[in-house]
């Protein structure tokens, strides 16, 4: 019997929350959807895709998930989407900060324009600031929440994808971190997530190839070997953050990338022979 409640405990990890997620119509938003309505929670979706959207929430049932329309970039939506999270169900406990763009690949900074660069920090950066800051306002007089933000490998490291997009998620961590420390008087948690590439709609349009041919791609560099990065993979990353399993977790950046931040390739010092790897 006991193991049985056991058994239950760990298969609702969020029972009773309330999470909202931005860009939760494709990708790894609609995947941690799936995942934390499993898991017991309320779900709202932010996107700006309707018809996306609607279909994530039908594919679930009505009392699980709600659908708002929301840009990132716009203040008053996000606080719109806030305000429905807590009309509906009462309370906002996470907030997934997770929408996120990428502009087109350019390599060369002299190549880059002012406007791509100003559109991919407005929705990485600011609409993640947005997303705090109005998260906060719905978490403080309940002084508990958890505020997850989707940063990336390109938070840590340099050369692994454009300019602005490296810009925008290296400023994506240092908010977590300025937030994390401003709001734990209030029990509020806040963290984010750094994933190696997986299959998005993003990454592939980023990298102009299919699913298959980035996945092998991004397999031959990988520093973990027989595993392929999931969307599955950092959707269960924020369950763990967003679960009370990671109560004491907070100013965190979680990194989903197998070891590959930590690793400059130029030593080769651990490779083996062929024969031997």
């Amino acid at each position: 019997m006991a193991g049985s409640s056991f058994i239950s405990a760990v298969a609702k990890r969020l029972e009773g929350k309330v999470a909202l997620i931005t860009g939760g119509a494709s990708g790894i938003g609609e995947i941690t959807a799936r995942v934390f309505a499993h898991h017991g929670a309320k779900v709202v979706i932010a996107d700006i895709n309707d018809a996306l959207g609607h279909s994530v929430c039908n594919s679930l049932s009505q009392d699980t998930a709600s659908y708002v329309h929301c840009d990132v970039t716009d203040e008053s939506q996000i606080k719109a989407a806030v305000a429905e999270a807590v009309s509906v169900y009462g309370k906002l406990d996470i907030m997934f900060n997770n929408a996120g763009i990428a502009d087109p690949n350019k390599n060369r900074i002299i190549d880059n324009d002012k406007a791509d660069f100003d559109r991919v920090l407005a929705v990485n950066v600011t609409g993640v600031f947005l997303g705090v800051k109005h998260a906060a306002q719905a978490m403080i007089p309940a002084r508990r929440g958890c505020i997850i933000n989707t940063a990336s490998l390109s938070s840590g490291i340099g050369g692994a994808a454009s300019h602005a997009y490296t810009c925008a998620k290296h400023a994506v961590l240092g908010l977590t971190r300025n937030a994390a420390v401003e709001l734990g008087q209030f029990g509020i948690r806040v963290n984010c997530l750094s994933p190696y590439a997986c299959v998005t709609p993003l990454a592939t349009k980023f990298v102009g190839v299919g699913p298959a041919e980035l996945e092998a791609a991004m397999d031959a560099v990988s520093n973990l070997k027989g595993v392929t990065l999931k969307a599955e993979d950092v959707a269960n990353a924020a369950l763990f953050l967003a679960s009370d399993e990671a109560r004491y977790v907070s100013g965190h950046n979680l990194f989903i990338d197998g070891g590959f931040s930590v690793v400059n390739p130029s030593f080769n010092m651990f490779q083996y022979p062929p024969e031997e790897a």
